[in-house]
């Protein structure tokens, strides 16, 4: 961490401006969002609570590190401090330092992933839509506040009848016992306060921990504590561009830093591995990377995390591949939603520099420009594997993170919450048609 704040709140004003609104992080980035509409209030307020997706809430950090990894770097704080977003990783020197204080350290014999040497992170502001509606204390990088804004206007109220569940995203929900332990007690706590059964939202990776948390409760209590389930954007069969991101690196559009220098802090997460493309739902054929000595599919994850000198990965992906990879539903009414219409790789191709390069080429298929539809679509086969409903909507030409703010989609969402479960099967975002 380096002292040059104002500088830092520049760079990071500057990076976000030139951003396209949807562009941004891997999961989660939406600059500036707009505000919601006023609605009338609703008295129908049933209990919410949203998981967000990967990257999707503030870390905290306390350190007092026995090395560093350059002189500028601080060595030691009194206080905690801002971890994600820490606005010194937009400095040349900074992201060295933001790098090393982010990182896991995985261990091999115990399968347990710990953070870096003398760091403490903690996840603050569970319970409260604080920390997942803005990433950032300046209020730049905005996520569900749109989305939550758009809830008070219908009559919610923060941090009451609707609560954010923030945590540590760096880590699978193997490694994340405590963050399920919470989520459970809240759910119950808001069951018990307003005795109505409690909604859950998860965006995108965040669906998979929704999913992972209701297949480890019994149906009684599902049936008791849960109303529904809404997901936005889940990569259900894992995300392709997770093996870019592995491979070479994508830092989103953060020019100040380098995909090869991002690589290191993107490789060191559990969560990555875990959103590999899973092995049961893709054609065991498909070429995820090309290069010109080898075309890797989901048969080749060992080689391939041997050719980019990343083995720990592979035991990464073995400890995760079944947390979530044979999707069993989740034993809750469900509104499955996601864009689709849009170009979106599925393969990545390299030259023979691979991997310590950018593509060259892609191969596009339908999807919401960062997740395919083949993968989204999967959560359509619970239809008919559980008794609670499965409601499907697809949203043409809608990006993969608008779907957190785009004013189609919040309506939608506040019909589900009052009790209106039919749902249309595609909604065009361009002029708003029900198809």
């Amino acid at each position: 961490m380096v002292s040059s704040g104002r500088l830092c709140l520049l760079l990071l004003v500057v990076f976000l401006l030139g951003l396209h609104h949807s562009t941004g992080f891997w999961i989660v980035n939406v600059v500036f969002p707009p505000n919601a509409k006023s609605r009338i209030p609703s008295n129908s307020t049933p209990p919410l609570i949203i998981v967000p997706g990967k990257l999707g809430n503030r870390l905290e950090a306390k350190i007092d590190k026995p090395t560093l990894v350059h002189w500028m770097c601080y060595k030691r704080t009194d206080h905690w401090f801002p971890l994600w977003i820490d606005l010194n990783m937009f400095m040349p020197i900074g992201v060295d330092c933001w790098i090393d204080n982010i990182r896991l350290v995985y261990n091999r014999t115990t399968r347990q992933s710990s953070n870096s040497p003398g760091v403490q992170v903690r996840v603050p502001g569970f319970g409260q839509t604080y920390s997942i509606e803005f990433l950032d204390y300046n209020k730049l990088a905005g996520y569900f506040y749109t989305m939550v804004q758009h809830l008070v206007n219908i009559g919610y109220i923060r941090n009451e009848t609707v609560r954010g569940a923030p945590y540590d995203w760096r880590l699978a929900p193997n490694e994340n016992a405590d963050y399920l332990t919470k989520l459970r007690d809240l759910v119950e706590e808001m069951y018990e306060k307003y005795q109505h059964p409690v909604y859950l939202l998860g965006h995108s990776m965040g669906s998979h921990y929704v999913l992972y948390f209701l297949n480890h409760q019994p149906q009684a209590w599902k049936d008791k504590y849960i109303r529904g389930f809404i997901s936005l954007a889940a990569p259900w069969g894992g995300a392709v561009k997770v093996l870019r991101v592995m491979a070479s690196g994508e830092n989103d559009g953060i020019q100040v830093v380098s995909n090869i220098k991002i690589r290191e802090e993107q490789r060191m997460t559990t969560t990555n591995p875990w959103m590999l493309p899973f092995e049961e739902v893709w054609p065991k054929d498909h070429v995820f990377i090309s290069t010109p000595t080898f075309n890797y599919t989901n048969q080749d994850y060992k080689r391939f995390f041997s050719d980019i000198s990343f083995e720990d990965g592979w035991d990464k992906w073995e400890d995760t591949k079944n947390l979530t990879g044979d999707l069993h539903p989740p034993g809750v009414e469900v509104w499955c939603m996601y864009g689709v219409g849009l170009p979106t790789p599925v393969t990545y191709i390299y030259n023979e520099e691979f991997p310590n390069v950018d593509p060259v080429d892609f191969v596009y298929a339908d999807g919401d420009n960062t997740v395919d539809s083949h993968s989204m679509s999967l959560c359509k086969r619970w239809a008919g594997q559980q008794e609670k409903p499965v409601h499907v909507t697809e949203f043409r030409g809608l990006p993969h993170l608008d779907i957190v703010f785009n004013e189609k989609v919040l309506n939608q969402i506040q019909h589900i919450l009052e009790g209106k479960s039919d749902a249309p099967e595609e909604i065009d975002v361009r002029n708003g048609t029900n198809l």
